[in-house]
C-alpha cells in the first residue's frame, strides 16, 4: 500500500513541478511545531517531493511557533512555508501582510472540486485564501459497542430527542447511559469543554459559536449557559453517568471508554474525538473495530443547526512567493501527498479523491465521509481561546461546575477571565 502511494504521489508531482518553471537546484524552507511520529509522517511527504522535484527542503521545527516566527519576520526572514497552529495565527499574519494570498498560487478550479466548500472558507481572511488544510481530527463522535447495543435492544440515535428517549429508556433498564472522564493532570477539564463546544454548535449555530470563541459575547450569555446546563444535565446526574459526578472528575479521559467494554457493561455511551480508539484498543486488547465499538455523530439538538463537525485540522500557509513554494503548496493539496500523510498518522485527508482504502479500517472511512460531508466544520474553541481562558478558565470551570458549583459563580468566573485576557486588537477581527 505505502509503495501505491509513494507511485502516485511521485507521479502527481512529475506533472506538477516539471510542468513549471521549478530550477532542480532550488531550496524550500518549511517551519512547524511537528515532532516525533507526525514529523516522521512530514518527511516522507517531503521524500517523495524533493525526489521528483530536486528541491532541497529543509524542516525547522519549535515548540514555541509564535515567538520564532516573530523574531524571524522581524529579521526580514521568514520561512517559505509554514505549519499554522491555530486559525487565529492565520488571520493575524495575513491581516499585516505576511502571507501570500494562495488564489494566486492553487489551480482554484481543480481545489474547489476536490475539497469541501467549508474547508476553502475557513482558510478565508477577506477576499484572499491565506491556508490549505491537509488533514483534520473529529471530535464530534459518541463510541458505543455494537453488540450491547443489539443486546438490549438500543438503537443508534440521530437527534437528541432520540438521545434523550434512549438514556430513559437504558435507566429504565438498570443501565448506566453515559461514561465521562475529565481527568487528564494539569489539563483536566478539557473533554467537557468539548462537550459545551459541541452543543453550542448545536444550539446557537457556528456564527454565535463564534462570537463567543472571540469574546464578542458573554460567558453568562443565555446561550453559553443553556450549553453548560444541557451538559451538566448528564454530568452531574448519578443515573446517566457511571459512577457518578466524583468519577466523572476522577476517571482519566483515556480510560473513560473502558466501562463499554467491561462485563457486564457499566456504560453504553462515550463521546470523543477520534483518537480515543487507540487507547480503546490498547486497554481492551482483543476488541474489533466495527464489531465490538463503532461511533455515530453526536446528535443535532435544534434542527436548523444540524449536525455540525467540531475538529481541529492540520493548514498550512505561505510566506514567500518563490516557484519552489508554489510546487510545493500545489503538492500539498493532491490526494497523493495527503495519502502519504494521513496514511502514516490514521488522521483524515481533506482532500475528496483521497482512495479510502489508505485508512486502516472501515471506521476510519466512515470518519473520513462524514467529515467530508459535513456543512460546518469548528475548530476546537478552548484551543482557539487565549490560554488563560481556553486553557484555564474554560477548563477549570467545567470541573468546578461537575463538582456541584452554582453556574452563576462558574460563568462569572470565566468572564472575570475573558475580561482581563482578551484585547481589543483581536487576532479573529
Amino acid at each position: 500500500m505505502k509503495k501505491g502511494l509513494f507511485a502516485l504521489a511521485l507521479m502527481v508531482l512529475v506533472v506538477l513541478t516539471f510542468g513549471s518553471t521549478v530550477m532542480a537546484e532550488g531550496k524550500l524552507t518549511v517551519m512547524g511545531v511537528w515532532g516525533g511520529q507526525e514529523l516522521d509522517a512530514f518527511m516522507k511527504v517531503v521524500e517523495s517531493f524533493e525526489k521528483a522535484s530536486g528541491i532541497d527542503v529543509q524542516f525547522e521545527g519549535t515548540r514555541d511557533l509564535p515567538t520564532l516566527l516573530t523574531t524571524r519576520l522581524e529579521a526580514g526572514n521568514p520561512p517559505d512555508v509554514v505549519a499554522l497552529t491555530g486559525l487565529g495565527m492565520m488571520k493575524d499574519l495575513a491581516k499585516s501582510g505576511n502571507l501570500v494570498d494562495l488564489t494566486g498560487v492553487l489551480d482554484m478550479e481543480t481545489l474547489k472540486e476536490d475539497y469541501n466548500q467549508t474547508w476553502i472558507d475557513l482558510a478565508t481572511y477577506k477576499d484572499g485564501m491565506y491556508g490549505l488544510y491537509i488533514s483534520a481530527d473529529i471530535k464530534s463522535l459518541v463510541w458505543y459497542n455494537p453488540k450491547e447495543f443489539a443486546a438490549k435492544g438500543y438503537e443508534v440515535p440521530s437527534t437528541w430527542e432520540e438521545l434523550e428517549t434512549l438514556t430513559d429508556k437504558m435507566v429504565a433498564n438498570g443501565d448506566t447511559p453515559w461514561s465521562i472522564g475529565l481527568e487528564s493532570g494539569a489539563a483536566s477539564g478539557w473533554p467537557g469543554t468539548d462537550w459545551i463546544e459541541d452543543i453550542m454548535l448545536r444550539t446557537a449555530g457556528p456564527e454565535v459559536y463564534d462570537q463567543w470563541v472571540n469574546h464578542d459575547i458573554s460567558w453568562t450569555d443565555e446561550r453559553v449557559r443553556r450549553a453548560f446546563e444541557i451538559f451538566g444535565k448528564i454530568a452531574r446526574d448519578p443515573k446517566l453517568v457511571w459512577g457518578g459526578p466524583t468519577a466523572v472528575l476522577a476517571t482519566n479521559f483515556g480510560d473513560a471508554a473502558n466501562p463499554l467494554f467491561a462485563e457486564p457493561a457499566q456504560a453504553y455511551m462515550h463521546r470523543q474525538a477520534s483518537f480515543i480508539t487507540s487507547f480503546i484498543k490498547e486497554n481492551n486488547p482483543g476488541v474489533v473495530a466495527g464489531e465490538d465499538f463503532d461511533f455515530f455523530p453526536f446528535p443535532s439538538i435544534e434542527e436548523e443547526f444540524g449536525t455540525p463537525v467540531l475538529g481541529a485540522a492540520d493548514m498550512i500557509s505561505m510566506m514567500n512567493d518563490t516557484p519552489e513554494a508554489r510546487a510545493f503548496m500545489n503538492y500539498l493539496a493532491t490526494p497523493g501527498a495527503q495519502m502519504i500523510w494521513v496514511g502514516e498518522l490514521g488522521k483524515i485527508g481533506i482532500n475528496k479523491r483521497i482512495n479510502p482504502n489508505v485508512y486502516p479500517d472501515d471506521i476510519t472511512r466512515k470518519m473520513a465521509k462524514a467529515l467530508q460531508n459535513a456543512s460546518v466544520f469548528r475548530f476546537d474553541g478552548s484551543d482557539s481561546m487565549p490560554a488563560a481562558v481556553g486553557s484555564g478558565a474554560f477548563w477549570q470551570g467545567v470541573l468546578d461546575y461537575v463538582g456541584g458549583q452554582d453556574l452563576d459563580s462558574v460563568l462569572e468566573y470565566i468572564e472575570d477571565i475573558a475580561d482581563e485576557s482578551y484585547t481589543t486588537g483581536k487576532a479573529t477581527d
